[in-house]
């Protein structure tokens, strides 16, 4: 039978009214394989709590726990579910994607909507799905949810509500879950001259900038201002469409262009829900290629920062390596020029 290590970060499914406190180890995989006995039919399961955190409060330190975490359980499992919150389970999916080079089993992101003790709970069919899909040969980060695998570098949070919380745009599912296990045949292999490679390095000093009509491209520039250790070293900004800022009246791609000669790596994706910058269609999109801005293709926005933070802590002092790297399709978050949208 294969092995499973069920590792627990936190979120709605381990949630208790009667115990809101910290989760303790044995208490915890005891409740968990007695109110979803259906696991140990599917494999030989073990739990271990990295962290009981609210997602909101998990970032590049807990993505480097989880990541050297999933190397040690390479020693002995077969595969790795992580239990996490919905709010930032997208970040993490794709930062998981890009500290795992190589990765050669599945590492699978689930939670849910509601706690696993309510009776309308979507988490024991979350968790069930789950730990079928770690023990199947995709060797990929992905996010489950509501009976469909994820690819974890393209999956974002598209609804607060709903069971069918997350999707991935531009990219079909990996597996869907229904009277049986459909696996896509986009799943990634690794390659052969691609050993598995563990690399958590992340710098936090990324900001986030959705450009608006009419806005000041001075606040776009203050975020790269300040001393060395405080201000933005990466910025990724959601243009309009394909790529596009307003030049007529306040040039965006002009503060650009500041921020790029101050050394700070920015990264252009699309506001739209699904599509692909591309910096050579229109004018404005020109400007801020001009201007030294990077496409970031298809990639959404968690993808994008998450990638762009692992970047800048690979490559801290090489912007010729961290462009390279942000526009070079890593983990399958960036698409081949076809729009794969999931139904």
């Amino acid at each position: 039978m294969k092995r499973v290590l069920l590792l627990h970060t936190g979120g709605t499914l381990g949630m208790s009214a009667r115990r809101p406190s910290a989760l303790q180890p044995d208490t915890y995989a005891h409740e968990i394989l007695s109110r979803v006995p259906e696991l140990a039919a599917l494999a030989e399961v073990s739990t271990r709590i990295l962290c009981n955190l609210d997602s909101s409060d998990v970032g590049p330190d807990e993505w480097t726990a989880l990541a050297d975490e999933v190397a040690a359980a390479r020693a002995d499992h077969d595969g790795v579910v992580i239990i996490h919150g919905t709010d930032t389970m997208a970040y993490t999916a794709s930062a998981l994607s890009f500290a795992l080079g190589g990765l050669d089993r599945p590492v699978v992101l689930t939670g849910s909507q509601r706690p696993l003790g309510e009776i309308r709970s979507d988490a024991r069919r979350n968790l069930v799905d789950s730990v079928d899909l770690a023990t199947r040969d995709i060797p990929e980060v992905g996010v489950c949810f509501d009976g469909r695998l994820l690819r974890g570098s393209r999956a974002t949070k598209g609804d607060a509500w709903s069971y069918t919380a997350f999707a991935s745009p531009n990219c079909l599912p990996l597996a869907r879950l229904g009277l049986d296990v459909e696996i896509a045949p986009h799943v990634r292999r690794p390659q052969p001259d691609q050993p598995f490679a563990v690399d958590g390095r992340f710098d936090t000093r990324v900001a986030v900038c959705f450009v608006t009509p009419g806005m000041d491209p001075r606040m776009l520039e203050r975020l790269g201002a300040g001393e060395a250790d405080t201000g933005a070293r990466g910025v990724v900004l959601a243009a309009f469409g394909v790529g596009n800022v307003p030049s007529r009246l306040r040039s965006v791609a002009a503060a650009v262009r500041r921020l790029t000669d101050g050394g700070v790596t920015v990264g252009v994706v699309t506001q739209a829900h699904a599509g692909a910058v591309d910096l050579s269609l229109y004018q404005n999109g020109v400007g801020l290629r001009d201007a030294g801005a990077l496409s970031g293709g298809d990639m959404g926005v968690e993808a994008a920062v998450a990638k762009l933070m692992h970047g800048l802590g690979c490559f801290p002092e090489d912007a010729a390596a961290r462009a390279e790297y942000f526009t070079r399709d890593v983990a399958g978050e960036r698409g081949d020029g076809q729009l794969h949208i999931p139904d």
